[in-house]
């Protein structure tokens, strides 16, 4: 069994409501959702919009592959709505963003190809310092 570290957030539409079905979306497909953090609103980070965002962190018990755990986030992602994924520092309103955070002790940056399409999985999130909003509520699941 693995230990993967989640960040969630919503800024469009029912919020909370959104990373309530990404929480049971991720606990059916990628593991058991074992801890989650608290709700916290936020302001956007690294853009501006008028719809705050409500983020959460949560701790998942899982026997995937860090790989197949960023593919069903992602699958989850646009079952739920969103369209397109920030890319090179661009940042838009989206019904919800799952970022994979930490996966046990690994460390990973890797490019792949599937269908066409490139991922690109680095662990632990190399940004994830930086952010109140990912680092708060990830420090209440990690205790």
């Amino acid at each position: 069994m693995h230990t993967l570290y989640i960040s969630l957030g919503s800024n469009l539409g029912n919020r909370r409501e959104m990373i309530d079905r990404a929480l049971t979306l991720i606990d059916e497909r990628v593991g058991s959702v074992y801890l989650v953090s608290s709700y916290i609103e936020t302001e956007p980070w690294g853009f501006e919009s008028p719809h705050p965002f409500i983020n959460a962190a949560a701790r998942i018990h899982t026997m995937l592959s860090p790989r197949r755990c960023l593919e069903e986030t992602q699958q989850i992602e646009r079952e739920l709505g969103r369209t397109q994924k920030s890319f090179d520092g661009h940042y838009h309103d989206r019904p919800i963003d799952i970022d994979l955070l930490i996966y046990d002790d690994l460390h990973i940056d890797e490019e792949y190809t599937i269908q066409g399409h490139t991922h690109r999985l680095t662990l632990p999130h190399p940004r994830m310092h930086e952010r109140d909003f990912v680092m708060i509520p990830l420090r209440e699941v990690m205790a």
